[in-house]
């Protein structure tokens, strides 16, 4: 997560005599006592917020008041809600490293699961990424969107929707799913392990391609009919084409191969003339980064500061599973939230950084932080 050096560098001191002095600006702060734990909070006024916790009120009153135990204060000045939200996270795991996850409130998204372990792989919808072999497709707005999206994938291949364990039999009763088509009927031996294996690569592949496995076999098998002259043929494969580009439809720009989920947010900063760039990579964020406005001097361009910037970046980050599962919480938080402040950009790799669009991100990003300062 977000390293110790940028919490020294970031943080600043206060003492509770001093309060006055503080700015009055979004931030995160901690007010440590003499003993016990500290008090973590994050606020959109810090100087407010600060004055109510540490009053001269000798009256009794049921709001929170540590005038009398409040040694010290830190905090650290966010300049957007994403930061704001990675920082409150980061202080409470470093000072609660037993309660973080329900200090910071971490709700864990939905996927879409395609569980590899099983000699008869099948799909269903989890909060929570674990062990053994699978594929996490999200994560998804709501659990309603991803029921959705599973449903409508599943018609677009044969592969089972039962939950039951399988031991195949002739005289395994089925289900309706099997007798309208959509499954390959594997728990009536209909099909061997290895023909349901190869469709279930099939769905791996239209999930982790973004749909372009199916949608360029389609495409392929449409061409191919209009060329012999098979019109009605034609026309049936643009149908299942239009049918797949329905179901891609539903998903939110965030969905994909959570196991390699990287992209970049470009959120408004703390320091003035800047934006920040906050870099998640396979599903780990990686330190912010300030991105000065201005020229630097050097005749550089926006888009050649942004290539050296990219150089740095690690290709891959190596990631305790759990540790991923609550950077992608907190991404899916800011993204899907209505008080979303700044841009999302997705990307396969750093190779792949789209500049030109990142340029334009920031453009836009640093005109309306304009307008409202």
């Amino acid at each position: 997560m977000i390293g110790q050096a940028f919490f020294d560098e970031r943080r600043r001191e206060l003492a509770p005599e001093d309060v006055a002095s503080a700015p009055d600006a979004p931030a995160v702060f901690l007010v440590w006592a003499a003993e016990g734990a500290p008090y973590l909070a994050r606020t959109a006024l810090l100087r407010r917020r600060l004055t109510r916790l540490l009053r001269q009120d000798s009256r009794p009153s049921r709001l929170l008041n540590l005038i009398g135990v409040a040694q010290r204060i830190d905090y650290w000045l966010c300049g957007s809600r994403l930061e704001s939200s990675l920082l409150f996270y980061s202080v409470a795991r470093h000072h609660f490293p037993a309660d973080y996850p329900k200090i910071a409130k971490l709700r864990m998204p939905v996927y879409v699961k395609l569980t590899l372990s099983n000699p008869f792989p099948r799909t269903h919808l989890t909060s929570r990424q674990g062990g053994g072999r699978g594929l996490y497709f999200g994560p998804f707005r709501t659990r309603a969107s991803a029921e959705q999206f599973e449903a409508q994938s599943l018609d677009l291949f044969q592969v089972r929707r039962c939950q039951e364990n399988l031991e195949p039999h002739v005289d395994h009763p089925g289900c309706v799913y099997g007798e309208m088509g959509k499954c390959l009927r594997p728990c009536q031996q209909v099909v061997n392990e290895a023909e349901y294996a190869s469709e279930v690569r099939r769905l791996s592949d239209f999930l982790t391609s973004g749909g372009h496995s199916l949608l360029e076999s389609i495409s392929a098998a449409r061409d191919h009919a209009s060329q012999e002259l098979q019109f009605e043929d034609a026309a049936r494969q643009h149908k299942r084409y239009e049918r797949v580009e329905q179901v891609l439809a539903l998903r939110d720009e965030l969905v994909g191969d959570a196991g390699h989920l990287s992209g970049v947010a470009v959120t408004p900063s703390a320091t003035p003339g800047a934006v920040t760039l906050w870099f998640l990579i396979h599903g780990g964020w990686c330190d912010p980064l300030d991105f000065s406005l201005a020229l630097d001097g050097t005749g550089g361009s926006m888009d050649h500061r942004l290539r050296d910037i990219a150089s740095t970046l690690p290709s891959a980050i190596s990631r305790p599973l759990q540790e991923v599962q609550e950077h992608i919480a907190l991404l899916s938080a800011w993204f899907y939230s209505s008080w979303r402040d700044g841009e999302w950009l997705s990307f396969e790799s750093i190779a792949a950084l789209p500049y030109r669009k990142l340029v334009n991100a920031i453009s836009r990003v640093s005109k309306v932080t304009s307008q409202t300062t």
